[in-house]
């Protein structure tokens, strides 16, 4: 075969020292690159010495930090100071409330500082002197208009706080009506009648604390502010070894009776009040009625006591060593500039 003269192209290995060349060619171009771009990273500390900081490094969260603490230290509500006078038990109508704010508002009587006025919802012969939804049939005795009456003394016009005073467990009506579910009874199984010839609702019967209750709860929907309890106690005069006192201390019935009241008007958010006799609260107790100071301060929000202006002060203490949460109230026969709270009645 005959061959062409003349070049031809030659296709061999490339050298190693050319890949060398190359190699080290692009390994000084890359780091070349990677000066410049980690230049910008570099960060000097407060002693000089460089840092690398990358880019994609998370910067910690800034703190915030925390307002102060705003500590407002309020000192304990001191109960205002109560000066009430005492509308007469009746009947309530317009013309008897104006005749007793119209008294109340008499120079005389202005200088007394009267902000508070009480009357009777419920009396001790058992008559109650409102229209109410659960009083014993033939118990209601009302003014002609009565509802009209209530519900003026209640309103904010007269800026007096109302307290209903309110009969318990001396009632001849309630006891006579239902003798077996209410009534206290003798030995005998009779209904009992004390040295006055009147009858008396049984503590122990829980039907008798129901009635009770819902008269209270009745007054507290009418706009009453204060419901005072009176009469709360067994009999104390005629043949008492002839009661029929049931099961438990008599003490102990009569402290159920005010949880239930108390538990009763929780919802209305008016004051429970209790009248005692002094001896009771200066003594401590007396054991023909079932009353024990001890027992009964800390459930009540007031004390209230006929009492004089002189033997205010001892009873203020003795209340107030019973419970340090429940005030005494004096009910005096006049207002006396020494006392500082006062129910004349």
């Amino acid at each position: 075969m005959a061959y062409s003269r003349g070049y031809h192209s030659y296709r061999g290995r490339t050298p190693r020292w050319r890949i060398a060349v190359m190699v080290l060619l692009v390994v000084v171009i890359l780091a070349a690159i990677a000066v410049i771009v980690l230049s910008r990273n570099i960060v000097y500390d407060e002693t000089g010495t460089p840092q690398l900081e990358l880019p994609w490094k998370e910067e910690p969260a800034e703190e915030t930090p925390e307002p102060p603490l705003d500590l407002t230290i309020e000192e304990p509500e001191r109960s205002k100071v109560l000066r009430a006078f005492t509308v007469k038990e009746q009947p309530l109508s317009q013309a008897v409330w104006g005749e007793a704010y119209s008294l109340s508002q008499m120079p005389d009587n202005a200088e007394r500082g009267y902000n508070a006025v009480a009357v009777t919802v419920k009396g001790p012969s058992g008559t109650v002197y409102f229209d109410s939804a659960v009083a014993v049939a033939g118990s209601v005795s009302l003014g002609e208009d009565t509802a009209e009456a209530i519900s003026l003394m209640n309103g904010d016009a007269t800026g007096y706080d109302t307290i209903a005073r309110l009969s318990c467990f001396h009632d001849p009506k309630a006891a006579n009506r239902d003798v077996e579910g209410m009534g206290l009874k003798n030995t005998g199984g009779y209904i009992f009648y004390d040295g006055n010839n009147s009858q008396w609702l049984d503590p122990a019967k829980p039907a008798a604390r129901e009635y009770l209750c819902g008269l209270a709860k009745e007054a507290a929907e009418l706009g009453f502010d204060e419901v005072l309890l009176t009469d709360v106690s067994y009999p104390t005069v005629g043949k008492l070894d002839k009661v029929d006192y049931g099961e438990g201390e008599k003490s102990a019935h009569l402290a159920a009776f005010l949880e239930e009241m108390r538990a009763a008007l929780a919802p209305y958010g008016v004051k429970l009040s209790i009248e005692m006799p002094e001896a009771v609260i200066a003594q401590g107790s007396d054991e023909d009625a079932g009353l024990l100071l001890a027992d009964i301060a800390p459930r009540v929000d007031r004390i209230y006591a006929p009492t004089t202006a002189a033997e205010a002060p001892a009873l203020t203490q003795a209340v107030s060593t019973s419970s340090q949460d429940t005030e005494f109230i004096p009910e005096l026969t006049e207002a006396d500039p020494g006392v500082e709270n006062f129910l004349v009645s």
